[in-house]
């Protein structure tokens, strides 16, 4: 992935927050992958139903990195060491194996990539009615049944210009 480009998508941010907030609250992370995604390195033995679920504790891994492409680490699997890599949109789900408590990650809102050059102008923003605008009357500050002061009452609204 290149680094310069910033990433658009919001799991692995989640990801990482969520992995340190469960070792926080003494949890082991687990996370559950998409096995068909065709990047994914995993021991393809321990695939059920697609997926596959994996203990990220720091008792069971080593080297971990939750990078924004993809979470990679060293494992076991049946005594045999291996390296195991998660492209961050073949990740599904993280979670606390104790309680249950985590994230699914399902189709995520991602952010739009910014366009490229065009001849559209870009949507403004404008004030509909300033209080200048408003008659004399509205722009008084009202009496309240306690007699105290308050500002005017008014829905405020934004509209889009192109």
């Amino acid at each position: 992935m290149d680094s310069s480009r910033p990433n658009l998508s919001s799991r692995p941010y989640l990801a990482r927050a969520l992995f340190q907030w469960l070792l926080d609250n003494d949890l082991t992370p687990h996370i559950v992958v998409d096995a068909e995604h065709p990047e994914v390195e995993i021991p393809r033995q321990f695939v059920q139903n697609g997926q596959i679920v994996l203990n990220l504790s720091p008792t069971a891994v080593r080297d971990l990195a939750m990078e924004n492409d993809a979470i990679s680490f060293g494992a076991r699997f049946g005594g045999q060491p291996m390296r195991v890599m998660v492209p961050s949109d073949a990740l599904v789900a993280i979670y606390g194996r104790e309680n249950g408590v985590g994230m699914v990650f399902g189709h995520e809102p991602v952010m739009p990539r910014p366009a490229d050059a065009s001849d559209e102008e870009a949507p403004t923003l404008t004030e509909v009615e300033s209080a200048a605008e408003a008659s004399a009357e509205e722009a008084l500050p009202v009496e309240d049944d306690e007699g105290s002061r308050r500002p005017p009452r008014g829905k405020p609204s934004l509209r889009v210009i192109k």
